[in-house]
Parts: structure tokens; sequence; C-alpha cells
């Protein structure tokens, strides 16, 4: 069995390659200045991609890791948005903004008398399991309305707080009233907003002054390119320096190996029966994305569910859910 993600994709592949579409990750080092939005855009043109996908908002003022889905990448999105983010950043204390930030309009200005000690302590309340009100200029939907185009607009709506998950706290340096660190947190967490909750802790207030993404786990920024290599790089190169091939970015979930009669059937969109022990260590009826499907050679096919069989008693039927384009046949077996 060939490891899998090992087999370079796409159109310019080197000769002998297979021609299966490019399908996968690209890392991208994101500068301040720009969205995430034009980053994608900038992707899908360089490499001629037919569907693209950010996992994970960068404001324009935040640089670092952004991670862009390619091709049937684009339908497994769920499966690495929830992973733990590194970041880090600085912030001001002193000030409190509409943003949360130090792009927005200064909402109070407050003396900074208090010292380090003081800031490490009031960190040490908002780490773990924490409650947190979405900013206005999140992407959150509230009665169908994004808050960031109502924030736009000058109007402000009540926000139900959510629970998040804020792994450390790390202090690199104080310079008070700016003072930097290193936070990871999990997926869904708005630093910025940590940071304003904590100058409301410490009765300073405080804004985010800068914000860099290190991680968004298992993915680093060690395989990623900037926008200038992006365009100056050939589409091969950039996916030999940046390109995470589907068959590895979803090595991340349990799978279940298929032979070909049962790798055919999910290609007819068919549900086949697997032997107990051949679904390994894969859960039973965790999503329907929760498994992936790969064929003899360790290629991954799908994205499914595994339950049992209310047919037959202790037996497993493979449900898949998202098939990839080049698992499909046409017409009956």
């Amino acid at each position: 069995m060939r490891p899998a993600g090992a087999r370079v994709t796409g159109s310019d592949a080197p000769p002998g390659d297979a021609p299966r579409p490019r399908s996968g990750l690209l890392a991208i080092d994101k500068p301040t200045g720009v969205t995430s939005h034009d980053v994608v855009e900038r992707v899908r043109r360089r490499l001629r991609a037919k569907g693209a996908g950010h996992l994970g908002t960068l404001d324009p003022a935040a640089s670092g890791l952004l991670l862009v889905a390619i091709g049937a990448a684009t339908r497994c999105a769920s499966v690495w948005q929830g992973g733990e983010k590194t970041y880090e950043g600085r912030l001001r204390l002193g000030i409190v903004t509409d943003s949360q930030d130090l792009t927005g309009a200064v909402l109070e200005r407050h003396e900074v008398t208090v010292q380090a000690s003081a800031v490490r302590e009031a960190a040490l309340t908002l780490t773990g399991d924490i409650e947190q009100v979405p900013p206005m200029v999140s992407a959150i939907k509230v009665q169908g309305q994004r808050l960031y185009r109502l924030a736009r607009r000058g109007e402000t709506v009540d926000r139900a707080p959510r629970r998040v998950r804020v792994e450390s706290w790390e202090w690199l340096a104080f310079a008070l009233p700016d003072a930097s660190f290193r936070v990871r947190c999990a997926g869904g967490t708005y630093v910025r907003t940590l940071v304003h909750d904590l100058g409301q802790r410490l009765g300073t207030g405080a804004a985010l002054a800068a914000l860099r993404r290190l991680r968004s786990e298992p993915f680093g920024l060690e395989r990623s390119v900037t926008l200038r290599e992006l365009d100056t790089l050939s589409p091969y190169e950039v996916w030999e320096r940046c390109g995470i091939a589907l068959d590895l970015a979803l090595a991340t979930l349990p799978h279940v190996t298929l032979d070909a009669e049962q790798a055919g059937a999910v290609g007819f969109g068919g549900r086949p029966r697997i032997a107990r022990e051949a679904s390994g260590d894969a859960p039973l009826s965790a999503g329907p994305r929760s498994v992936v499907v790969r064929g003899p050679e360790g290629e991954a096919l799908a994205l499914g569910e595994l339950e049992l069989d209310p047919d037959e008693p202790g037996a497993i039927r493979l449900c898949p859910h998202v098939v990839f384009p080049w698992t499909v046949r046409e017409g009956r077996a």
C-alpha cells in the first residue's frame, strides 16, 4: 500500500503522475492588509482552481497561517476547522474600541497603572472553558445577517455567549501599556474578545494591536508560501512547497480500507457491509464525516459514517456521505 498523500496530483505534475484532479490544502502565510477572501481569489486564479475556500477567516489586520481548500477538499472543510489554534499577538492596555482592536473607533481611554503581575493573574481567569460574547465584527449570523455587516451600518445587537476553550496564555514581553503574548485556544475563539475581556477584568480596557496565526492543528507555517511566492513560483512549485494532498490531509480522521469490490459499490452509490475487524478504531454513528473511506491502495474515496446493520445483528454498514469525484461511477455494476 502506498503512503497516503505521497503522490503529487494535477495537470502540471511531472510525467508519469496520475491525472487525478488536484485536491487538498494550501498553507498560505497571509500578510496584513488583505482579506482572506482576496487570498482565496488569488489562489484560485493562480492555480486555475475551479473550487477553493479558506478554513477560518483571518482579519485583514492579522497575518499568518491561512489554509485554503482546493477541489474536493472544499467538501471536507468541517474535518479541519475545529483544530486548536495558536496565535502570537500584542495588546494595548488603556483603550477600548468598538472593534476590540486598534482599527476601530475609540470609545474609552484609561490610565494604565497595573503591573505585569496583574496582567498575568487576570489572564488566568480567562483560561480553560469560558463564556465569550462574539464581537460585532464577526461573521456569525444573527437573525440571518452577518454581524460585521450590521456593525458597518452602525448597528449593535444582542449576542448570546458561546463556550470556548483557552488552553494557555504565554506572556512574551511587557512594555506597558503594550504586552506581547502567545495563546492556544479552540477553534471559534475570538482573540480580540479575549483581549477586550482581559482589559475589563483589569479595569483599564484593552484592544488588540497585532495578531499572527502560527498553527491550526495539525497544520503550521512550516509548509507555507507567501503571496509573493504564490505569484512567482510555478503552480507545480507552489504545490511542492505548501500543498497538502487530500489523502494526507485526511489522515487526521480514522479510516476504513475497502477491497476492490467494496470500493466499486461505493462508486455506484452503495452502502457495503464492513467486517467488524476491518473497521479498526473507527467510531460508530459519529457523524456523516467521521470516517475516511480508503481504497485498496490507500487512496481517499469518500467521507462517511459507520452504522450497525439493522438487517444483520453485529454487522456494520458503511454509509458514504461525501463521495469524491474520482470515485463516482455511472450506471450499475
